[in-house]
This record gives C-alpha cells, structure tokens and sequence, in this order.
C-alpha cells in the first residue's frame, strides 16, 4: 500500500509497505523493520508467534528517546505475549499492538506532529 509524504527530510517516513517489505525515506527493505526517528533497521521477524525478548534489544535502546512505541503485528492484530510486555514495561517500554497497515499509518500522523515514535513491524 502506498502512503503520502508527510513529513521533512528530518525523519523517517514510511512511504509504502506490503509486497514483505517497506519503503522507508526513499529507501526499499525487504522483510521486517524497526524505525527509529532516525534510521531503519532490518528485523529478522517473520511473526508474531516467534517474538521473544531479545527480539526488542533496539526498541529498549530507544526507550528514553522515545514517546510512542507501535508494534506492527502482520495483516492482524495480536496481543503480545504477556511475559514480553512485563518485561517491556519493566524496561520502561509500554508497546502498543496493531496490524501493520494501522501501525504504518500512525507511524506516519505521529512524525508528522514531531513526536518521537519507534516502530517495531513485521512485514506483510
């Protein structure tokens, strides 16, 4: 799905995603991503049922810089399992779950508005 430019050459923006992949700021990943305001990274994330914690080691990194923490789940929705928000939020990390189109799309509106957001999404 292809999404429209919101925001300046300043921070990321995710242009399109589907196909197993993103663009992001002009530049094409395949597979999975976490953006960051500042740069992509790839994430070796297929789904939902593989996550463990390690999985979220950059988003961690992230948490003092960050607002909004987005999880892109795939094409649905689902929660993420509980011994992984625990010890997010423990990290001080508080992950908020949706499919990837959505989690895509408020990556975009929250840039937009300046905010800090970090986006964990598992391609589609």
């Amino acid at each position: 799905m292809k999404l429209t430019r919101q925001s300046g050459a300043d921070r990321q923006i995710i242009q399109s995603y589907g196909n197993g992949g993103f663009r992001v700021s002009g530049a094409v990943f395949k597979g999975s991503v976490i953006i960051t305001p500042t740069q992509t990274l790839t994430w070796h994330v297929a789904s939902m049922a593989q996550l463990v914690l390690d999985d979220f080691q950059a988003v961690i990194a992230q948490a003092g810089a960050t607002d909004v923490f987005l999880l892109g789940c795939g094409a649905g929705m689902l929660p993420l399992p509980r011994d992984i928000r625990a010890a997010l939020k423990e990290a001080g990390v508080s992950i908020d779950p949706m499919d990837t189109g959505a989690a895509c799309r408020t990556f975009n509106v929250l840039t937009g508005e300046r905010r800090a957001v970090t986006a964990a999404l598992i391609a589609v």
